[in-house]
Formats: structure tokens, C-alpha cells, sequence
């Protein structure tokens, strides 16, 4: 209407121009050749500025149209939606930039895969990523979002971790530690999020990013509560993607969630279906890992994808090792390499307290989903394998004195096998998912952190069998009440073996002949400590206090029950179970 206006206008002020310029003569003086120039001129300009008009018409018609937010729930905030490529053989023609949705509700003729709501507007929320909307900036083109939330946490614990808002489950105490006969309290600012959402749109359908995602929850060897906390800031994400709408062909490449960890919709970066608890460590049997990585990703019509990523690679260990000079085995944190070979820790850039495990290859990581569509909901599921290498050096002492001693390197295969599925059992209501993974060497990927490894007696290593489980409810009780419930479990085998040599003759994990008689003893050194399992269940909710132009105020509560066993051996199987209680209290100004 205000194009048609404006035109009308233009053609009013032409044409009394027009006829200003012909009365403007004496009659006299006026010749019909000069006349009919003057109007040919006026014609051509009243020609170009119908044509100006014409043409911002079409652009205006032509540019995507955001759809209005003011009808999502309050517990849904906006969140990006991708480029929705043109689906061969059909007239569907996509945005040329991803478009802000109301989530819950998504974009009238949009693809159903692309209409995101339930858990992936509440996980957008509660982490607060950034989305194309009223907070972004725009500069030469680009797109500059930013992101994150203030957050103040506490937690209570029955049992004394030394630990702040993220639970390390492995080392819940056994009750012949001292300290673990007292509870712990902490307040925590450090889990408050910065981030930044970068965007260029090279054509309309190849798109470049950027995404960095910052806490402070970095602890430097000078950070402490005794005044001045002095922790630092922390890299969460730091990635940069690109996208290829016409072929469904993805990259990503930096710090990001591994490729394991399960999505709330294809294989797409920020839709990671992370459990919405307030412990930062997430829940015992949720797969994840944040690390550097290189990604490729194609999709078949946003429903079927396929993934294949190398991910950095890192060892953890447990057990008991062979005895030197039995056997040597000069891994970092495990047992002191012989004198004079020094240690194996941090160099360059890292730091020289830390030590660092031997590994040569990236763990390789492959994924499919699939996202079909059943009656009124769209379900996902995904199937992934993991492949891990191990590498130690071993020195095996020989009959003719330290000279003869035979070097050499072993390697071990680690390997993973899971999937998980997602599924709306009341659309915008209710969801459960449910993931599992089983294999071995996969210890490092679970929240609870049993171990990858443990040795043979020959000192080599060997691949700890485990499996992890998880299953999770949500419901979105009433706009701005969600509530959630999670219960998981991780455990290993047992994977031991016996040698003559040495003072060490049990070795490995879980070893019927170690000692666990002093486990419930206070101050008894006499317990193995093998963990073989740890479960737990979770229950919690996130209340709007505020949402509205100037942001979200939102609060949390949480209640979680873990319980850590081990091994049978000499004496029993030890246990011991953490009560922790968490709040949190954020506010989201974007």
C-alpha cells in the first residue's frame, strides 16, 4: 500500500512539474520544438523513478518475512533456523538467510524438519545461544549475534568432593577418607556464558560462520576461594562452519561437542539434546566431550544424514600396573618412569604440571540420523561407532643386565557402538529420549569418566570393556514451568590378569585378589578403589520469573542421587552415595 502510494505521488509531482515548465514561457516566445523536448524529457524521468519503484516492490516482495514471536510460549525463546535448500523436483524455494521462528510454532510452509520447538527451544533457552533477532548487528553484510546468560549456582553435597558445580562421579569418596564424613556448600558465578554467533551469507545458498562460547570456569594453579577467586576464562566452543545448501554438504572445524553426543534434529551444530540439569557435568550415562575436531556432514532433504569426524584424542587410566623393574611402562600418571628419563608432561603450550597421554591418531567418529516424520511429530534417531587407538612404551628386562632390556611399542583398538532416539510423546509437551553406547575404550566419553584403559601383565595396555545408558523425560508443565527427570548408569568389566615377577603380581582392573577390607574404614589405606559402576537419577525444573522486551529471569532447582560401586575383592564390594542438591538463578539479556 505504500508503494502504491508513494508512486501515485511521484506521478502527481511529475506531472505539476510538467506543467509548471510549459507555463513558465511567455506564449509569445514559446516554440512547439522546444515544448516537445521538455516533455520527452520529463516522460524519460517520470519512466526511471516508476522503474526505482518497481524495482524496490520487488525486492521488498522477494526479501524473507520473520515471523512474529509474540505467540511462543514463554519458556521458548527464538533460535536459528538454517537455509532450507530447494528440494529437487519440487517449487519450495528456501530463505536466503536463516529466518528467526517462533519456536513452538516454526514458519507457515516450512519444512517440518525445520520448525524447531519442544526441547530444541528449550535448550536454546537455557543455554542461551544467539539467534538472528532483534539483538543482532549487521556489518558489510555480516551478521553479529550475541549470546549467553549471568547465572549464580550453588550446590550442597552430602559428602565432601572438593569440587564446585561440576560433579567429578569417579571420585565420590569411599568413607576411609577423612574429609568425605563432612557435606560441602559452594557459590558459583563462574559458569555465567559469553558468546558470539558470526555469519556471512557468501550466496544464497553457501553460508559461512563462526561460533565462540566462553565460561569461567578455568582454574589456573593460582585460582582459590581464600579472596579473590582469580579464575579464568574458559573456551567452551570456538568453531567456524560452512554450509552448502544446493549439495546438503557441511563442514565444521574448531572446538566444538563431539559428534557422539546426541542431536535433537540431524547433525547440526548447537542442537546437541544435552540434558537441561544445573550440574555441569550433565548425568552419569549421557555420551559427550568438548574437543577439537574436523567435521563433514551431508544431508538427503534435511531427513537423513551422514557424518564423519576426527576428533582429538585423549588416554585415561586406572587399575593397578605391573612392579618395576618387572615390567616398565613409562605412561604419564600411572607409575614413575625410571630414574633419569624424566617425566612426560606438558611442553609447549601446555602446562608443565599437567601430564599428557602418549597417542599418535585421532579418534575417528562416524554418525547417521534420521528425522521422519510420523502423523503430528517428527522423530529423531541415530546410530554412531567410535574408533580409538592406544599406544604405550613398554621396556621388558632382559638376562644380560639393563643393556639387553627390549623396547619396544604396543597398541591397543578401542571401539564404540550406540544410538539414541528422541521422541515427542505429546507435541510441545512432553518428550523422552532414551541413548546407549557399548564397547570398549569408550570410558573418557561418558559423564562419569570410568577409564579407557588398564594394563596386562605385560605392562601393554588393554581396552576396558563398558556401556553406558540414559534415559530422560521433559515436560513443559504450563508456559514457563518446565520440569525433567534423567536416570543413567555407566559400569565396566572386569579386565585383569596375574604375573610371578614383581611385588605386583594382581594386575589390571577389577582383580578378585585386591584388597577392599578397609574401604569403610576411616583413615584405612587398605581399599583397591576400583570403581566398576555409577548410577544415578535426577530430578528438577526451571521457573520463569521474567520474560519479556528487556530479556528472561529464570530459576532453577535440581536433586540428584548418585551412587559409586566397586569391584569385588578381599573384603567385600565397596559403595558409597552422593545426595546433591542444586539452584540456580539466570538471567538472559538477548
Amino acid at each position: 500500500m505504500k508503494i502504491r502510494n508513494l508512486k501515485q505521488k511521484l506521478q502527481y509531482t511529475v506531472a505539476t512539474l510538467a506543467l509548471g515548465a510549459l507555463t513558465a514561457f511567455p506564449a509569445v516566445t514559446a516554440r512547439a520544438d522546444d515544448t516537445s523536448a521538455e516533455i520527452r524529457l520529463l516522460k524519460a524521468r517520470l519512466k526511471q523513478l516508476e522503474e526505482k519503484v518497481a524495482k524496490q516492490d520487488r525486492e521488498r516482495k522477494a526479501a524473507p518475512v520473520p515471523a512474529a514471536a509474540t505467540a511462543r510460549p514463554p519458556s521458548m525463546v527464538q533460535t536459528p533456523v538454517y537455509a532450507i535448500p530447494k528440494i529437487p523436483g519440487s517449487s519450495d524455494q528456501k530463505p536466503a538467510y536463516p529466518v528467526p521462528v517462533a519456536v513452538g510454532l516454526g514458519v507457515p510452509g516450512a519444512p517440518p524438519s525445520y520448525e524447531t520447538g519442544g526441547l530444541a527451544g528449550l535448550e536454546a533457552g537455557l543455554k542461551g545461544y544467539p539467534y538472528i533477532g532483534p539483538s543482532t548487528l549487521f556489518l558489510n553484510g555480516v551478521t553479529i549475534t550475541p549470546g549467553g546468560f549471568f547465572e549464580l549456582a550453588s550446590v550442597t553435597r552430602s559428602h565432601f568432593m572438593g569440587a564446585d558445580i561440576a560433579t567429578p562421579f569417579g571420585n565420590i569418596p569411599f568413607a576411609n577418607i577423612p574429609s568425605s564424613h563432612v557435606g560441602e556448600f559452594h557459590l558459583s558465578a563462574r559458569r555465567s556464558r559469553a558468546a558470539l554467533l558470526v555469519r556471512g551469507d557468501v550466496t544464497p545458498t553457501t553460508h559461512l560462520a563462526g561460533y565462540g562460547e566462553f565460561d569461567w570456569l578455568g582454574a589456573a594453579q593460582t585460582a582459590n576461594l581464600n579472596q579473590t577467586d582469580s579464575f579464568n576464562l574458559r573456551i567452551r566452543h570456538l568453531y567456524m562452519t560452512v554450509d552448502d545448501d544446493d549439495w546438503g554438504a557441511h563442514l565444521l572445524a574448531g572446538h566444538a561437542f563431539t559428534l557422539a553426543t546426541m542431536n535433537i534434529i540431524g547433525i547440526l551444530p548447537r542442537k546437541e539434546n544435552t540434558p537441561i540439569v544445573i550440574e555441569d557435568q550433565y548425568v552419569p550415562g549421557f555420551v559427550w566431550a568438548r574437543q577439537d575436531q574436523i567435521r563433514v556432514v551431508k544431508d538427503f532433504d534435511q531427513k537423513l544424514w551422514f557424518a564423519l569426524s576426527a576428533e582429538q584424542p585423549a588416554t585415561t587410566f586406572s587399575g593397578v600396573s605391573p612392579t618395576v623393574p618387572t615390567v616398565i611402562n613409562v605412561l604419564p600418571g600411572v607409575i614413575s618412569p625410571p630414574a633419569g628419563q624424566g617425566t612426560i608432561v606438558g611442553g609447549s603450550l601446555f602446562n608443565s604440571i599437567n601430564p599428557l597421554s602418549i597417542n599418535q591418531m585421532p579418534d575417528i567418529i562416524g554418525k547417521v540420523a534420521w528425522d521422519p516424520t510420523i502423523g503430528d511429530r517428527t522423530i529423531h534417531m541415530e546410530v554412531f561407532g567410535i574408533f580409538r587407538n592406544f599406544v604405550d612404551r613398554v621396556v621388558l628386562p632382559g638376562t644380560a643386565g639393563p643393556t639387553s632390556f627390549i623396547n619396544h611399542d604396543n597398541n591397543s583398538v578401542g571401539y564404540g557402538v550406540g544410538g539414541s532416539i528422541l521422541v515427542p510423546v505429546i507435541p510441545k509437551m512432553l518428550e523422552a529420549q532414551f541413548s546407549g553406547i557399548t564397547g570398549r575404550g569408550i570410558g573418557r566419553y561418558g559423564a562419569g569418566q570410568l577409564a579407557d584403559v588398564t594394563f596386562r601383565p605385560d605392562g601393554s595396555l588393554t581396552a576396558n570393556p563398558e556401556t553406558m545408558f540414559l534415559a530422560g523425560l521433559v515436560l513443559h508443565a504450563w508456559p514457563g514451568l518446565d520440569l525433567y527427570a534423567y536416570a543413567g548408569e555407566e559400569y565396566e568389566s572386569r579386565n585383569f590378569g596375574f604375573t610371578p615377577l614383581g611385588t605386583n603380581n594382581f594386575v589390571g582392573l577389577g582383580n578378585p585378589e585386591f584388597n577392599n577390607s578397609g574401604c569403610a574404614v576411616e583413615l584405612s589405606t587398605v581399599c583397591s578403589g576400583n570403581v566398576r559402576e555409577i548410577q544415578s537419577i535426577t530430578t528438577g525444573f526451571w521457573q520463569d520469573i521474567y520474560k519479556g522486551p528487556f530479556g528472561r529471569l529464570t530459576g532453577g532447582l535440581e536433586y540428584m542421587f548418585a551412587k559409586k560401586y566397586g569391584f569385588q575383592g578381599i573384603g567385600g564390594e565397596p559403595s558409597r552415595s552422593e545426595n546433591m542438591f542444586f539452584t540456580s538463578l539466570r538471567y538472559y539479556p538477548f
